[in-house]
């Protein structure tokens, strides 16, 4: 490389070095605690007998297993799509509730649906709930759902913080 050549690569770095923003080192203290909080896990709410949790928390990130339009001592509710969205909604926000989080501070929700013809009343169901925000989002038909569901719901959500 001649001095021509070297100098516009030069120039360049200098350029990006002044442009980075300097870094400000933690103290030591603060540096573990974070890293501490970053990598704690914690599981939620396991049955004995079951093979997951209902949630995991990782940090400040909950990650809520899925969840079916079931009322606890009665099983699947009746009517189809709608009502089932309805009460696997309801189902999300009582579980996020339970481990410090909200349906406002959902970022991201997979939904299963047995059927994907049920997607457009699924989703005007599930809009319903969001009235101040839209998470990400994946929707996909599966070959079938426990106990003859119509649709599961997994979410992904923040603890401690703001919507």
């Amino acid at each position: 490389m001649t001095g021509k050549q070297l100098r516009p690569a030069l120039l360049a770095a200098l350029a990006f070095a002044l442009a980075a923003p300097l870094a400000v080192p933690l103290a030591a203290q603060e540096h573990d605690e974070m890293r501490e909080t970053m990598h704690s896990i914690e599981y939620l709410g396991g049955r004995p007998n079951s093979p997951f949790s209902e949630a995991v928390r990782v940090g400040n990130v909950l990650y809520l297993s899925g969840k079916l339009g079931t009322v606890p001592g009665e099983g699947l509710v009746e009517g189809g799509i709608v009502p089932e969205t309805d009460q696997t909604m309801r189902n999300i926000a009582d579980a996020l509730e339970r481990y410090g989080s909200s349906l406002d501070q959902v970022v991201k929700c997979t939904v299963f649906l047995a059927d994907i013809a049920d997607f457009r009343d699924m989703s005007r169901t599930y809009m319903g709930f969001f009235p101040n925000h839209r998470p990400a989002r994946s929707a996909m038909a599966v070959g079938a759902l426990v106990l003859d569901a119509r649709v599961e719901i997994e979410c992904i959500a923040t603890v401690g913080s703001s919507g």
